[in-house]
This record gives structure tokens, C-alpha cells and sequence, in this order.
């Protein structure tokens, strides 16, 4: 089946469809996810997400990319908007702390599950560390640095993905670099 007639059968409604469409992206959008937030719950909380929101859009899919493509795109979307959330949260839960209302939720322990295929790193301290500092960087930067160190998107790829242009793509990773270099000698500096 070709994809034009995948996505035809996906319009309609077809369950067989949607059974492939599970079979074919489940591993990739979890991976997606869990790159993003490193937790496994999460992760597969956002999945979820990820898979109502093709089934609700798929008509408003306009093929200008591939299937997969504009999958990544809504997976990296819904994992970003947990992200803000979470944030939101814990500003608001820091700001009821102050005014006496509620402690704040502890969040120091968030980052526990670090078993993503594309991450093989020493001990799992060392991954809450990067993770932090991936954390930290700017959205566009983040973006871009985790769908190609983490995700191992090539830049065509991350530049689908996110409608940049591959200059755009290459100078955002740049700076990512830049700055977790930086973020990463402040962390140890500090340890020792």
C-alpha cells in the first residue's frame, strides 16, 4: 500500500489503518517523547496524545511532508507542551509556597527512567545532568539539539520537522553546543 492510500484509509476511519499506524510509529513516537522527557510515564502519557492527535487531524494532514514527518512534528509538539505545563506548574506551585498556601511539589527526583536506545551513558547521574542542561537551553535549541544527538535525525530531517530552514537547523545546534559547553563546565566547576 502506498502512503497516499494509507493516509486515504486513515481518513476513512479504517481500524486496519490505524492498527498499522500503531504498529509503525509506536516505538518511534515513544522514543520521541521520552527524548524529550526523560520519564517513562510521561512519555508514554504524550504518546498517547501523540496518536489522538493524528486520529482527530489526519484530515487536516496537507501531504506537504511525509506521514512520519508531520508525526514527529505533533510528537515533538505535545512533548513540548508538556514541558510548558510541567513549568507552569512548578511556578505556580512556587509561587503558592511563598504566599503559605501549598508546599511545592518536590520535582528534584522527575528525571528517573534514562533507558532510551539512543542514550548510553555511563550511570544514570550523569544523564540527569545532561538532561538538566538540555533542559535548560532555549526551546528552538533544545528542539533541535535532542531530534539530532538523541533522536539521530539527520539535519533534513530536524529540518522538516520543525519547517526550518537547514542553515537555520545548523546554526541552532551550533549554539546548542555552545551553550551546553558551557552549561556542563559551570555544573562541574561548581562540583569540585
Amino acid at each position: 500500500m502506498t502512503e497516499n492510500e494509507f493516509i486515504e484509509r486513515l481518513r476513512n476511519r479504517r481500524a486496519d489503518a490505524y492498527g498499522k499506524l500503531i504498529d509503525d510509529f509506536q516505538q518511534k513516537v515513544f522514543a520521541t517523547c521520552i527524548s524529550f522527557v526523560p520519564n517513562k510515564e510521561d512519555a508514554e502519557d504524550i504518546a498517547q496524545e501523540v496518536f489522538i492527535e493524528v486520529f482527530n487531524s489526519i484530515h487536516k494532514f496537507k501531504e506537504k511532508s511525509s506521514l512520519s514527518t508531520w508525526i514527529y512534528r505533533i510528537s515533538t509538539n505535545k512533548s513540548l507542551e508538556f514541558i510548558r505545563r510541567r513549568n507552569a506548574k512548578k511556578r505556580f506551585g512556587f509561587m503558592q509556597s511563598i504566599l503559605g498556601s501549598e508546599t511545592p511539589v518536590d520535582r528534584s527526583n522527575y528525571f528517573t527512567e534514562f533507558n532510551h536506545p539512543g542514550i548510553i551513558l555511563e550511570n544514570k547521574e550523569k544523564s540527569e545532568t545532561l538532561f538538566h542542561a538540555i533542559n535548560q537551553l532555549p526551546e528552538a535549541q533544545k528542539v533541535v539539539f535532542t531530534l539530532c544527538k538523541i533522536d539521530d535525525k539527520s539535519y533534513q530531517e530536524i529540518s522538516d520537522i520543525t519547517q526550518k530552514s537547514i542553515p537555520s537547523v545548523e546554526s541552532l545546534m551550533f549554539r546548542a553546543k555552545k551553550n551546553l559547553q558551557k552549561l556542563l563546565e559551570d555544573f562541574y566547576k561548581n562540583e569540585n
